[in-house]
């Protein structure tokens, strides 16, 4: 099982997979005040394709914006069409 992690700095952030110096798959966001984060995108390195990661990444940030009661707006394409597709996770769209 591949480790998810996560960073922030306060003002912007990601979850991802591999090291701090090269990144398998990332889900990026920007801080948009103190209860907003804005995903801008999602990349998943060729190797794995097709093993749901990114959906994995965006169940990490969907869990911590809950755990942290703050919203998420969804720029990037992919993460946008998750959240059009899947009501249950509507209770942290901004």
């Amino acid at each position: 099982m591949l480790e998810i992690k996560h960073e922030d700095d306060g003002k912007k952030g990601e979850f991802y997979i591999g090291d701090h110096l090269q990144h398998l798959a990332e889900m990026v966001y920007t801080w948009a005040g103190e209860k907003v984060f804005i995903i801008e995108h999602t990349d998943v390195d060729d190797s794995l394709r097709g093993q749901g990661i990114g959906n994995k990444l965006l169940d990490c940030a969907v869990a911590w914006a809950r755990e942290k009661k703050v919203k998420i707006i969804p720029l990037c394409p992919f993460a946008k069409s998750v959240f059009d597709k899947d009501s249950s996770i509507h209770d942290v769209l901004k």
